[in-house]
This record gives C-alpha cells, sequence and structure tokens, in this order.
C-alpha cells in the first residue's frame, strides 16, 4: 500500500468521525429543542391552570357574597379576589377581648354557613353539577382565621394572650357554623379529606399597620381564607399530551 493510498484512507477515517459526531451533535440538540418545548408548554399550562382557579375562586367567593346579601342584606362582609378571603368584622361577632360570640355574631355566623353550605358543594366533593357553573377546579381547604389587633389581653386569667384570643374565636366561628348548618361536615377535597379547618394569628398579621381605633377595627376579623387545588404532576402530563381540539374534555 503506498503513502498516497493509506492518506487517502486516513482522510476518509477523519470525515467519517466527524460526520459521526456532526450527527449526534445535531441529535443532542434535537432532544434538548424537544425538552425545551415540553417543560415550556408545561409551564404555560400550569400557569393557566393557576390563572383558571384563580378566576374560579373570585367566581365561588361572589356567589357566596351575593348569597349572604340575599339571605341578610343588613350583613356586610368584604371580599378579597385576590387573596381568596372573605372577612367578617370582629366588631359585629364579639365583643373586645371575648371569645364567645355575640347572639348577634352568632345569626351572623350561621348566615354565612347557610351560604357556604348552599355554594361549595360546586366546588367541593363528592361534587355538585345541578344549579353549578360549570368548572373542573376546586376547593383544597378552608382556613377559619382569627385575628386581633395589637392591644395586650386585660382582665382575663385564663386566656394568655392575642394568640390563644384569636384562636378561641376562630374555633367558636367554626363549631357554630357545625352545629347550626348541617353538610358543613360532608364537604371534601379531592383527597377526601374535610376543607374547614381553624388558625389563629393573633396580632401577628394586620391589615392595616395603624394605631388609632380605625386600624386596630378593621384588623380585629375573622377571615375565610380559601385555597384551591393546584395541579399535580400527572395532571400537566395529561395537559401536554391531550390532543388539541375536537376531543372531549
Amino acid at each position: 500500500m503506498n503513502m498516497s493510498t493509506r492518506r487517502g484512507q486516513s482522510v476518509e477515517e477523519e470525515e467519517s468521525y466527524f460526520i459521526s459526531m456532526a450527527d449526534m451533535m445535531v441529535g443532542l440538540v434535537f432532544v434538548f429543542i424537544i425538552l425545551l418545548i415540553y417543560f415550556a408548554l408545561q409551564y404555560q399550562q400550569k400557569s393557566k391552570a393557576l390563572s383558571d382557579a384563580g378566576e374560579a375562586r373570585a367566581q365561588m367567593l361572589m356567589d357566596i357574597r351575593n348569597d349572604i346579601k340575599r339571605r341578610n342584606p343588613l350583613l356586610q362582609v368584604t371580599v378579597d379576589t385576590r387573596t381568596g378571603v372573605l372577612r367578617l368584622p370582629a366588631q359585629i361577632l364579639f365583643a373586645k377581648g371575648d371569645t364567645e360570640l355575640s347572639p348577634e355574631g352568632g345569626a351572623a355566623v350561621i348566615t354565612v354557613a347557610q351560604s357556604l353550605a348552599a355554594v361549595l358543594p360546586c366546588y367541593t366533593y363528592p361534587r355538585r353539577t345541578e344549579n353549578c357553573r360549570p368548572t373542573s377546579h376546586g376547593v383544597d381547604a378552608i382556613f377559619i382565621e382569627g385575628h386581633t389587633d395589637s392591644d395586650p389581653l386585660q382582665g382575663n386569667s385564663i386566656i394568655k394572650g392575642n394568640l390563644e384570643l384569636s384562636a378561641l374565636r376562630a374555633t367558636n366561628t367554626f363549631r357554630k357554623m357545625r352545629e347550626n348548618v348541617r353538610g358543613l361536615d360532608s364537604l371534601g377535597n379531592r383527597e377526601g379529606r374535610p376543607v374547614l379547618s381553624v388558625s389563629g394569628y393573633g396580632e401577628a398579621r394586620p391589615i392595616d399597620q395603624g394605631q388609632d381605633e380605625t386600624a386596630k377595627a378593621l384588623n380585629r376579623r375573622i377571615d375565610l381564607r380559601f385555597l384551591m387545588e393546584t395541579p399535580k404532576d400527572e395532571d400537566l402530563v395529561q395537559m401536554v399530551t391531550k390532543p388539541q381540539g375536537g376531543g372531549k374534555p
């Protein structure tokens, strides 16, 4: 074998090597692009699912507020659709420093509970469909939250402070709801857990940082905080891989 033949074989081997490397790099870039598209679609679908869940929660809160107004036009509740909170001022529920609902407060809580029992079955499990807005989103949890102002608790040797005061108020609100409105205990999330629960925050989460009586009155409150289900990974995979258009939802 002469030198020119060997040189030709060497060039062919080098060209074959570079072609193989180029093919491999093209394949890797292709795989990377596919993965990038997949994760971009997954992110897009999750963002849309969260946005849709937020819209469903906002509509649910408005329906609850409207139902409360229909039952008792004088009962004023505040709805914050951005944070998912339905707010009851403490002054209509409790005397200052007290944990027991006043007669007027008890009636107000029962009205709210009746509206919850009327609207929530459209968003909890087992899911009701009759007279409900069509939606695939559901409630994961509802926290009945007690909040106080920053004034130290006075004249109560049993309750140690605002944190305990807020927790007892939330608990008594929850108890009043359950004892007077049937069906609240059966409201569950997708995993079968009850959606209603209780928490107390004392003065730790004010909505007004002022120290005058107007600000303190705003901070004394019972909040019902609604948390919607978040899409699970398997749901996102189904969203990404589901054929678009023409299929059944």
